[in-house]
């Protein structure tokens, strides 16, 4: 779910990815020796010697280091696709991925792991997985996504008039434009699920792909990825740097917002500009999806371009110049979304989760990395035997 600027959750959305299709969105917290305990705090875990580790993993910098438990959830909700699909399916486009024979073995293990236990969860990645270079080390940019929250109600009034709309029917003629839809092309169609108090937030919910929304009875709602117009997406950003009003430094979630915010008179027409219109679906539950109707993971879940990176895989990554303490980002995560803006074979969008931590690194990360698959023993020795 996935982000940056320039996303599309998983099947073409624009979300925050899209937004960043400028690139910068973020990263989550950084590495630090510890274990969760159970009651929430934090224990000093003891850094395992390299004889402990398995020879092939010792070459990855920061092993050692990282809550390999972190990553389970996102690995475990990897496993139900895999119960869900014929034997023999193909995870991606890489051979050493594997298929879901080879993963169900895995995933058998993966049930009965323990939760917050560091240890057992890095002997269980290094025992079932071995590193995989995919990019022979090949930088490439990594920027953020996360949930947004924004205020709404069931009906309209004064305050909260702006819809939010589900898919449409396509017709021959297509489905309009950002400009003409904001302009009541899709007015008294039946096709508002909700409407919100302000036009900026509802088109950053669009650049993320999902949110969740506080209902003025008190109960908070979730927005799901429901489709798109079909017209091409153009970052606002781009704008804003044309124009002399930021060098693509500068840019970012913030200052974008910020800018919309201080112009209201130019507003609409600079986010009509864009004429991509992304569209929702009600769900009663909260949590960002990404691909595969995954929940994501804070801090753990990662959008990649599924033509390179095998959905559900595993990866290690490396960051420079993150916005986390130090600027680096040394830490297993799982390929389990998609953008828009997403393309290439090294290129990442770390979810942040949500809230105001995240909107605030997400909205300001671009930074430089690549990723190490971890690939399933059993399907790499396969892999290698047909070489």
């Amino acid at each position: 779910m996935a982000a940056a600027v320039g996303g599309v959750m998983a099947r073409v959305s624009m979300r925050a990815s899209s937004l960043l299709a400028l690139g910068l969105l973020a990263a989550c917290a950084g590495n630090a020796p510890t274990t969760a305990r159970t009651d929430g705090s934090q224990a000093m875990r003891a850094r395992p010697g390299l004889e402990q580790v398995a020879e092939d993993f010792r070459r990855l910098p920061g092993w050692v280091d990282d809550d390999h438990a972190q990553a389970l959830p996102a690995v475990q909700r990897t496993c139900r696709w895999v119960d869900a699909q014929p034997q023999g399916k193909a995870l991606g486009p890489h051979p050493a991925a594997g298929t879901t024979a080879e993963w169900r073995p895995i995933c058998a293990a993966a049930r009965n792991l323990p939760a917050n236990d560091s240890e057992t969860a890095r002997r269980f990645f290094e025992e079932h997985f071995t590193p995989v270079s995919l990019s022979e080390g090949q930088e490439g940019l990594f920027t953020g996504y996360y949930e947004i929250e924004l205020r709404g109600s069931w009906t309209r009034t004064d305050r909260y008039n702006v819809p939010i709309y589900r898919m449409p029917k396509r017709t021959k003629k297509g489905i309009p434009t950002r400009a003409r839809i904001t302009d009541g092309a899709l007015k008294g169609k039946g096709l508002e699920i909700m409407w919100v108090d302000d036009p900026i937030d509802a088109f950053f919910l669009e650049i993320q792909g999902s949110g969740r929304v506080r209902m003025t009875d008190g109960s908070v709602v979730g927005l799901g990825y429901g489709g798109q117009n079909g017209h091409s997406y153009y970052p606002i950003g781009r704008y804003l740097i044309d124009q002399g009003i930021a060098t693509p430094d500068q840019v970012s979630l913030q200052l974008i917002r910020r800018w919309l915010k201080e112009h209201p008179e130019q507003a609409k027409r600079v986010m009509n500009l864009n004429p991509s219109y992304v569209f929702f679906q009600h769900r009663p539950d909260v949590g960002a999806r990404g691909a595969r109707n995954t929940l994501l993971t804070a801090g753990r879940s990662l959008a990649v371009d599924a033509e390179h990176i095998p959905l559900g895989a595993p990866l290690w990554l490396e960051l420079t110049g993150a916005p986390v303490p130090g600027g680096a980002i040394k830490r297993l995560v799982v390929a389990q979304d998609t953008g828009g803006a997403i393309k290439g074979p090294v290129r990442g969008d770390l979810f942040w989760g949500h809230g105001s931590e995240a909107e605030e690194g997400a909205g300001v990360m671009k930074a430089k990395g690549r990723y190490t698959m971890l690939a399933p023993r059993n399907a790499s020795i396969i892999v290698a035997q047909r070489r």
